[in-house]
């Protein structure tokens, strides 16, 4: 009976330890093997170097294709503007054959003439390789061709002026007046050009063979502007009777 008795005040005082944890609230955690925690932790480091290994390899790819991509463009650049350059090589064979069945008058008018008009066909055939500024450079072009065939026509008519007709009248006023109003209308196409040049996005082999262009275009405006000036300085004997 005394046995009994001690059993059951053993089980009862195990019962009272059982809640009082649980009232404290002490949790007993399962056990955990260390093994696996390793391992867990070793897959997720192997998993972010992976990832950081790919997003590398990207990087490395795509700085790969720009340099590609960057290679073919100036590659299609250096083959566009070796073309232009033979193309414009040609043209100016083709004047300097055109100038031996000239007269001798006509050829004192084209050797000067020819170079706005090999500096046109250049500006004409560079229009690919100047950017979003071709266009309008080709229409300054066109618009200076326009203009050359007007002076030729009014150096043309000044050559052709025979020398009785300058001694008692004097110089073509109409032929200067002409070349004068074409020099000024070409002097502010330069000056268009000039603005379009600054604002090409282009490198700079291309921007100096637009600048050459242009210089040779202003070098003739210059010498006509010298034309003009003499044709008029000519009086005449009688010459004031048509002023």
């Amino acid at each position: 009976m005394e046995r009994r008795k001690g059993k059951i005040w053993c089980a009862g005082m195990v019962a009272l330890l059982l809640i009082s944890l649980v009232g404290s609230g002490v949790a007993v955690s399962p056990h955990v093997p260390q093994g696996d925690a390793a391992d867990s932790g070793s897959k997720g480091q192997l998993q972010g170097q992976g990832q950081q290994e790919q997003m590398e390899q990207e990087t490395q790819n795509t700085g790969e294709d720009t340099a590609i991509q960057m290679q073919q463009r100036e590659e299609v650049r250096a083959q566009k503007l070796s073309e232009v350059r033979v193309r414009i090589e040609q043209r100016e064979q083709e004047m300097v054959q055109e100038m031996q069945s000239l007269g001798e008058e006509q050829q004192l008018v084209y050797q000067n003439q020819n170079q706005v008009r090999l500096a046109v066909h250049s500006l004409l055939a560079m229009e690919d390789l100047v950017g979003s500024i071709g266009p309008q450079v080709s229409q300054i072009a066109r618009e200076f061709n326009n203009s050359v065939h007007a002076t030729i026509r009014a150096e043309e008519q000044i050559q052709s002026r025979n020398r009785i007709t300058r001694l008692f009248i004097g110089g073509d006023e109409d032929a200067a007046q002409e070349i004068e109003q074409q020099v000024i209308q070409n002097q502010e196409r330069i000056r268009q050009l000039q603005q379009l040049i600054q604002a090409c996005e282009c490198d700079e082999e291309i921007r100096a063979m637009l600048q050459e262009q242009v210089q040779a275009m202003e070098q003739e405006q210059t010498r006509l502007q010298e034309v003009a000036r003499q044709e008029k300085n000519q009086k005449g004997i009688f010459g004031w009777l048509w002023k």
